[in-house]
């Protein structure tokens, strides 16, 4: 489950986030041409250390568009190949300004980082599950920042065979993660995937498990694979250079040349992402085709890998479906005359008509049918209700059914290491904010449950101590939204308690509740921390996030204002102790409410904001913008430009006061460039008319999710709790 700034963002559908490193200042030949109106006029009052902020140069460029043209005086910042001397030397002064004006809450921070370490289990590993004739899990070893990935044959006594070892591959990376991760079918072969930048273009290498020797095949810029049945196949996803969009699907057969790949297919509309897997049957071999809005799915037999893929159903305007094989059947999520989708079935050769799918779970308009997972004689069904999701078991041998029962308020829930067919266990994965993360084993026949593991606190935790709640505020239109919330039992609500409030509210990603050892460091100082599940996600159900898109995005915004307001007016915090927090379309997010409602917030941190909407989309070089059409809108339309031009953060940046902000991005972003953050933060000092801190980091060695160790992400959170207590005056 999720620990870190990283784990939280790269679980949505797009993502974020940032990290702390000491850098120098290098700001010769970066001296504005106009000065701050009140950032560069005075410092900060109310800092230890009091230094002039950083100086953005002015040079004025125009965006010519619908006949218009609009001033961007920052432009300059953009740097697509990231060595620009002066644009470097900007970012590392914007690093030293932070670094000095909290130079006295280093040991502050030092004592949060050790306070968060401290609980952590060090030497941990996962549950293992069984595939094939293996056991496989990961585990970390004490002081080591990355996992170790091993197996252990038929039986948990057996002797460890360690697959691979991330401390050892990312020993000297500034950044390292690992992608792809897939056993060939004869269990002989690893095939994985990583990256040393952080800008998600993994290299694919393979290695011989018999010998322990790295093969040959080395495949760059590589997203998904997919082994097929000859265990000398595999299908591969590879990135465009310039826009990263997943776009080809190749195929490469061990021991011969990468040149001699075969494209297996090219996705020319560039609205859609595109993948591969394969079925749980581990019979077919799928291209996924995705856009915001539609899908279209391609097959072939995984046991003639000489074949061409064929379409299921081909793609038609706002149909989206994903699929899986059982038997003689596909079974299909599809949300064709189906707003919350519903289950079909079709026998296999049947599909492409879809007179011949029959419906397995129906359509209804409270509960969105999120995710399914095929068993021999079972199906488990994941479905929200009420932001809540809920598990619903079919049980095949007795046409029964039931639902798996959780009882706190508010929790989160999820299929997790199912990949046998042929068992009555399903394995889940459970948490809450106040329950640790869990692994249980449920028998989905004698409807028995097994707590394989609960995440250790180390030091000792009692969610007895703290509470959590669902409650509903009321938005300016009556719309009721839901809020979940957690604080220490005891905490009055007489306002005078500060208040961290979040959200996310984009790409019809629900913001599930979770639990963290690292929010006990806000909790413990008398925080309450409250999600706001606000338009733009599909907490309840899709019309959630069709209310939160295109030309009503701007509920997200309101919704989130409206929810602050709420919480206030409820005793949760007021505007001299709230603070708010958001990353990528949550930065978004950030930026929209400090230009709408400055006033509501004491402090806001913005993580890899997407801020200047117009100037990315429409840009289609940039990575990932001509997905992004059907989410905010196409801005060749001038109806769309209109309208996002109302509300883009850095285009709305005006002359009033602004909340204490902390802003971070990563210089190797792929997915919200960092001038984007480095533009808005220039001309908020430019032009905002307080005295608030103003504070911009750049990691200049990772991209959109930050820092990759285990325990370098926690620097991230010692900084941003730092920020916080400091305006707060809590020093210990």
């Amino acid at each position: 489950m999720f620990e870190t700034l990283s784990d939280i963002f790269t679980s949505k559908k797009h993502l974020l986030a940032a990290t702390l490193l000491p850098l120098v200042w290098a700001m010769s030949g970066c001296q504005s041409k106009k000065t701050d109106t009140m950032d560069n006029q005075t410092t900060q009052k109310d800092s230890t250390v009091q230094i002039a902020p950083p100086t953005a140069k002015i040079e004025a460029y125009y965006h010519k568009e619908h006949g218009t043209e609009r001033l961007d005086n920052y432009f300059w910042l953009r740097d697509d190949k990231r060595e620009n001397p002066e644009v470097l030397a900007y970012l590392e002064a914007e690093n030293d300004y932070l670094k000095k004006s909290l130079a006295h809450t280093d040991a502050f921070q030092d004592k949060l980082f050790a306070e968060m370490k401290g609980r952590i289990k060090e030497q941990d590993e996962s549950v293992p599950y069984k595939k094939g004739n293996y056991w496989y899990y990961t585990r970390y070893e004490e002081g080591k920042e990355y996992a170790l990935y091993a197996r252990k044959k038929e039986t948990l006594e057996a002797a460890e065979s360690l697959l691979l070892d991330g401390n050892e591959r990312g020993a000297g990376k500034s950044y390292y993660g690992v992608g792809a991760f897939s056993i060939s079918p004869n269990e002989n072969i690893l095939a994985f995937s990583e990256d040393t930048v952080g800008r998600r273009e993994y290299i694919l290498q393979f290695k011989d498990l018999t010998t322990g020797q790295a093969l040959a095949d080395v495949i760059p810029n590589v997203e998904g694979i997919a082994w097929a049945n000859d265990n000398k196949t595999i299908f591969y996803v590879k990135k465009h250079p310039e826009t990263l969009r997943s776009f080809q699907v190749w195929k490469h057969v061990l021991g011969t040349e990468v040149s001699k790949d075969v494209l297996m297919h090219e996705e020319k509309d560039e609205s859609y992402y595109t993948s591969v897997y394969k079925t749980k049957s581990d019979r077919y071999i799928l291209i996924s085709l995705n856009s915001t809005l539609n899908s279209e799915i391609r097959i072939l037999d995984a046991n003639k890998p000489e074949g061409k893929f064929e379409v299921f159903h081909k793609r038609e305007p706002k149909h989206e479906y994903s699929l899986d094989h059982r038997g003689d059947k596909f079974y299909i999520r599809t949300n064709w005359e189906a707003e919350n989708f519903r289950l079909m079935e079709v026998a296999v050769g049947k599909q492409q008509d879809k007179k011949n799918w029959k419906e397995v779970v129906a359509h209804r308009s409270d509960v969105l049918l999120e995710d399914f997972d095929l068993f021999k004689d079972f199906m488990v069904v994941s479905e929200r209700k009420e932001g809540l999701i809920q598990m619903r078991i079919f049980n095949h041998k007795d046409n029964s059914e039931h639902y798996v029962p959780f009882k706190d308020p508010v929790y989160s829930v999820y299929t997790t290491s199912n990949p046998e067919m042929d068992t009555q266990t399903l394995r889940y994965a459970y948490t809450s904010l106040t329950m640790p993360n869990s692994t249980y084993d449920y028998n989905m026949e004698s409807k028995e449950t097994e707590l394989k593991k609960m995440q250790e606190v180390v030091g000792g935790y009692n969610p007895d101590d703290y509470v959590s709640k669902r409650l509903w505020a009321t938005a300016t239109d009556g719309t009721k939204v839901p809020i979940s919330l957690v604080h220490k039992k005891g905490i009055p609500q007489d306002g005078k308690s500060p208040l961290y409030i979040n959200a996310y509210g984009s790409y019809g990603s629900s913001s599930d509740v979770y639990f963290s050892t690292i929010r006990l460091s806000l909790l413990q100082r008398g925080f309450t921390f409250a999600i706001a599940h606000i338009r733009g996600g599909e907490e309840l159900g899709r019309q959630w996030y069709e209310n939160g898109k295109l030309l009503k995005k701007k509920n997200t915004f309101t919704d989130f204002i409206d929810c602050t307001k709420f919480l206030q007016q409820q005793g949760y915090g007021s505007a001299e102790n709230t603070f708010a927090m958001g990353g990528s379309a949550g930065g978004l997010l950030m930026g929209a409410i400090v230009n709408m409602n400055p006033e509501l917030y004491k402090g806001v941190v913005s993580h890899v904001p997407f801020v200047d909407v117009i100037s990315t989309m429409m840009d289609a070089s940039i990575p990932l913008t001509t997905n992004e059409y059907d989410e905010w809108g196409n801005p060749n339309n001038k109806e769309y430009y209109d309208y996002m031009l109302s509300y883009s953060p850095y285009d709305n940046v005006k002359a009033q006061n602004y909340p204490n902000m902390l802003v971070t991005t990563g210089l190797h972003d792929s997915q919200v460039q960092y001038w984007e953050p480095a533009k808005w933060v220039a001309k908020l000092r430019a032009t905002k008319t307080d005295n608030n801190r103003l504070y911009f980091y750049t990691n200049l060695t990772a991209g959109h999710g930050g820092a990759s160790g285990r325990f370098s992400r926690l620097k991230e959170y010692a900084l941003e709790y730092a920020f916080i207590f400091d305006l707060l005056g809590i020093k210990e």
